[in-house]
């Protein structure tokens, strides 16, 4: 499985209009046909975010429930679902659709920060420990969102608790305005704090997208694209959630790899497999 690199869809996001990119997804049927399109170009996972019916992000979670079903129903795509869809929403809306629908993975934002200039972007120590305790118990793969490498210690904190099971898996974060800035250099930091027997994927949020993924292959690290992340796809053109995928698989064969089948994700990330 060395040879093998998880492709992560992050499909739509909490923010993004599409005013601004008429591709983004919004309704379950949308994001449920992106999420299909971009499994066939090579994706193994995607990651959801859920939208009301202005367009606003919702932690709905009857919505999430609906989305994953029209998914599966099409593909045996790895669902990853957001806990962070809604600054507006309580700890506890945070967390209903994961106890109740029990996916096989879901974010895990592991602090709080200054996110400029909108706002604080909260993830409390009760919040963390609370969520980390019904991820395990429900056996939900938390992807370690990190946007700051004092996250990485607040991880393997809460594993030292008996909170999170190791070993985890991190996504790094970059390019964020209040967290760490996009640069290769900060991601060879960051890749350099992994705990033994870590996976970790990377990605770099607008112009920092296409170094951030091509240093991760190298490195060995998976990848995330995706409109949450990045709408265009060179300078002045819109992208799509499928060409985003399909560039990564291309950049992927070309440095002798493989993009992994949501299959082989499984097994690298050690998931439980779809309900």
């Amino acid at each position: 499985m060395s040879n093998k690199v998880i492709i992560t869809a992050a499909l739509t996001g909490a923010v993004t209009p599409k005013e601004k990119n008429p591709n983004v997804p919004l309704t379950p049927e949308e994001i449920a046909e992106d999420a299909y399109k971009c499994w066939k170009a090579g994706a193994a996972v995607v990651h959801i975010h859920m939208r009301d019916d202005k367009g606003m992000g919702t932690m709905d979670a009857d919505r999430f429930e609906k989305t994953a079903a029209l998914i599966k129903e099409k593909c045996d795509v790895v669902v990853n679902m957001t806990t962070s869809g809604d600054h507006r929403a309580s700890d506890d809306e945070r967390m209903i659709h994961i106890d109740r629908l029990q996916p096989e993975m879901a974010s895990f934002d592991a602090g709080s920060f200054n996110w400029m200039p909108a706002g604080v972007f909260m993830n409390s120590p009760q919040f963390l420990d609370k969520l980390g305790r019904l991820m395990t118990e429900k056996d939900v793969k938390p992807e370690i969102e990190v946007f700051d490498s004092g996250m990485m210690d607040i991880a393997n904190y809460y594993v030292s608790q008996g909170v999170l099971k190791g070993p985890l898996h991190f996504q790094f974060v970059l390019g964020v305005l209040g967290g760490m800035a996009g640069t290769v250099k900060n991601l060879v930091y960051l890749a350099d704090k992994l705990p033994e027997g870590s996976t970790w994927s990377a990605f770099g949020v607008g112009k920092d997208h296409l170094p951030i993924m091509m240093a991760t292959i190298g490195m060995g690290g998976h990848v995330r694209v995706g409109l949450e992340d990045n709408i265009y796809y060179s300078r002045g053109r819109l992208a799509s959630n499928p060409e985003l995928v399909e560039r990564a698989a291309r950049l992927i064969r070309e440095a002798n790899k493989e993009p992994a089948t949501s299959a082989e994700a499984r097994e690298i990330l050690g998931l439980k497999g779809m309900n």
